[in-house]
């Protein structure tokens, strides 16, 4: 069983921009929880035992949130220069591998909520550990970002053929490999496929994929994105964890009125008059002031809602419009 992981946490989240001004993009909060917090929870119920890490910008806000479940240890490893998804792997091999045991662990983008089945994607990782690695895939509603070319083996196993020159998958920014395959990266800042699978592909080298199928997968990199990502929790999903509280958190005055589905943490309150919902999720210490009407937004810890809002998100420092996605 594979007992370490490591999640990519250290970039900028610049396309969610401002709302990365205040919190690391994997700390943004989705039903009222850090995204990595539920990735804590998934991984623990998976039986990963020891977590690394690696942070760049705002590290404190991951030091002074993040502490390991029972029975979990986590190590923070800080990039003063941002490695990427290869180098930072690298960078961490001194913890991922510190007796040299050469163990498989995995790798997961620290942005991610994705129902993946982590036992599964193990027990198929333990039946060809010879590979490079094992990448998750799935089928992508948008080919624009379908750059993995993937095809069924006559073992039945799913073979990564080539990258970046069409195919029907996506890289799900999750895969399963072991330290050595990782030392042989280039020093510095590099990436995972960029100067590692693909050009082990191009010399006739194996990397498998995994079909994580038809689960819950958000990746949260805009504010629209992030958006819709919170709506999800309100409804039936494949999500890890679910917020803690729906309406019955908060104090709500007896005139205000509550649409459901919503998410009102406790600690929240919900001045008279106003209109919450459906699809609002409000976090602890948040106001939604007298008369005001709020829908299909989110509001931040400590933030205050002074006038009408419908595809916000609400911080305490900024009012940001997510009714429209980024192209990219």
């Amino acid at each position: 069983m594979i007992k370490r992981a490591m999640l990519l946490c250290a970039g900028f989240g610049s396309r969610l921009a401002p709302l990365t001004e205040l919190r690391p993009k994997p700390m943004l909060p989705v039903g009222n929880i850090p995204i990595l917090k539920h990735t804590l929870h998934a991984l623990r119920a998976a039986g990963i035992e020891e977590i690394v890490i690696n942070t760049h910008h705002l590290p404190d806000v991951f030091l002074q949130e993040i502490s390991p479940l029972p029975g979990q240890k986590i190590h923070f490893l800080h990039e003063e220069k941002i490695l990427g998804t290869g180098g930072g792997l690298k960078n961490a091999l001194h913890l991922l591998d510190p007796d040299g045991a050469d163990d498989p662990f995995i790798s997961m983008n620290g942005k991610l909520l994705f129902g993946l089945d982590l036992e599964s994607l193990e027990d198929d990782y333990a039946k060809d550990s010879d590979c490079l690695g094992l990448l998750v895939v799935r089928d992508s509603p948008n080919k624009k970002f379908s750059a993995l070319d993937v095809r069924e083996e006559s073992d039945g196993k799913l073979r990564l053929h080539n990258v970046f020159e069409g195919g029907e998958h996506m890289f799900c920014g999750v895969h399963v490999t072991r330290p050595s395959v990782v030392r042989r990266l280039p020093d510095g800042e590099c990436c995972m496929i960029r100067q590692g699978y693909l050009p082990w592909l191009k010399s006739g080298e194996r990397v498998r994929a995994f079909d994580a199928g038809d689960v819950y997968f958000a990746e949260h990199s805009t504010p629209h994105r992030y958006l819709v990502g919170n709506i999800a929790t309100l409804g039936p999903t494949t999500m890890w964890t679910r917020p803690e509280s729906d309406v019955t958190g908060g104090e709500v005055h007896p005139s205000a009125k509550v649409i459901i589905p919503s998410a009102i943490a406790d600690g929240a309150i919900i001045e008279a008059g106003a209109i919450v919902g459906p699809n609002a999720v409000i976090g602890s210490g948040a106001i939604v002031r007298e008369g005001v009407t709020i829908s299909n937004s989110v509001v931040w810890d400590n933030a205050v809602v002074e006038e009408d809002a419908d595809w916000k998100v609400i911080t305490p420092a900024h009012v940001v419009d997510a009714k429209h996605d980024i192209v990219s």
